[in-house]
Order: structure tokens, then C-alpha cells, then sequence
């Protein structure tokens, strides 16, 4: 329900239906909307954090970078009502850092952190983290609105990417990393 019409059209009137249940059904697990679409959220987190992990663990040509920034993009792409959801709606936002939303979406931060270079101190591999991030979050947004300037056109998205991973590696390396 939520790729196909997006966020808005969870209902719990819309879900009960789909689910072929009682309209009071969904209220027995959720107290509100925000409670479910959080549930959704943390799961997506969780999944795409449990998908990020196998994807390291696995031999690769490719750097832990790489495969963050495709993964992301992936998702953001193909799954766009989804990664709006956790990323470009308030229930994150609105969500207390000690609940299990808020951890299930630092989890995933933790990973890109675990990417960069621990021989860099801690506030150096933070602050290149959340760059790569907020850069990484950019570029899906854009190309997911189709709103890229014109002038790019002739760079896929994929190799905006590559391009902003090598320049986050060549950054890393500059300031003492490997």
C-alpha cells in the first residue's frame, strides 16, 4: 500500500480492508496512525541495516563506501515511498532518541561511521560520516524528484555516487586516514 500510493494513504480504515479485518482490528496493535507508520519505519531501518551488513561482510572490490551509497541509492529509487518514510517524514523526527525508531535509524548512521577510518579521532570520522550522509540523502532525494539541474544530465545518478564516494575516500585519506 505504501509504494504503490504513498504514506498519506495509510489509513487504518485502508489497512483493515486490505487486511480483509475489522476496522477496530489495527487499533489493538497501534494506538495511532504515527504508532504504525513508526513500526514500518523501524522495520525498513532495521531490514535495510541488516541488508547493509551482509553486504560488507561479503568480499568485494567494491569499499564499504560503495556499497553503503548504492545501497541507499537503491532504495531511495526503487522504494521511494518507503525511504520517505524514513527519511523525509516527521515520524523520525518527532520520535524520542531513546525509542526504537530513533536506534533502528542510527544503527544504519553507525554503519557509514564504521566505514570511515577509526584512525581518525572520533569527532573527524563523525563529521565525515554525516557529510557523506547528508550528500548520499541529496543525491536520492533529487533524482527521486527528477529535480537534478539540467546542465548534470549527462551523469547518472550512479556515478554522482561513485563520484562523491571517491572524493569522501580521497577527503579520509587526506586527513590522516588510510
Amino acid at each position: 500500500m505504501t509504494e504503490r500510493e504513498g504514506v498519506d494513504a495509510v489509513t487504518f480504515s485502508a489497512l483493515a480492508k486490505r487486511l480483509g479485518v475489522s476496522q477496530a482490528a489495527p487499533y489493538r496493535h497501534f494506538k495511532d496512525r504515527e504508532e504504525l507508520l513508526a513500526a514500518v519505519a523501524t522495520k525498513a531501518f532495521r531490514e535495510t541495516g541488516e541488508e547493509l551488513r551482509q553486504k560488507l561482510r561479503r568480499r568485494t572490490k567494491k569499499s564499504p563506501l560503495a556499497l553503503i551509497a548504492h545501497t541507499y541509492l537503491e532504495l531511495g529509487l526503487t522504494r521511494k515511498a518507503l525511504y520517505r518514510l524514513m527519511y523525509a517524514s516527521h515520524i523520525l523526527g518527532r520520535s524520542p532518541a531513546t525509542s526504537e525508531l530513533y536506534r533502528a535509524a542510527d544503527e544504519g548512521f553507525d554503519l557509514i561511521l564504521a566505514a570511515i577510518d577509526p584512525a581518525l579521532d572520533e569527532m573527524a570520522r563523525r563529521r565525515f560520516a554525516l557529510k557523506f550522509w547528508t550528500s548520499l540523502h541529496g543525491i536520492v532525494m533529487l533524482a527521486e524528484e527528477g529535480i537534478l539541474p539540467p546542465k548534470i544530465h549527462k551523469i547518472s545518478v550512479k556515478e554522482l555516487a561513485d563520484e562523491l564516494v571517491r572524493d569522501t575516500e580521497i577527503a579520509i585519506a587526506a586527513a590522516g586516514g588510510r
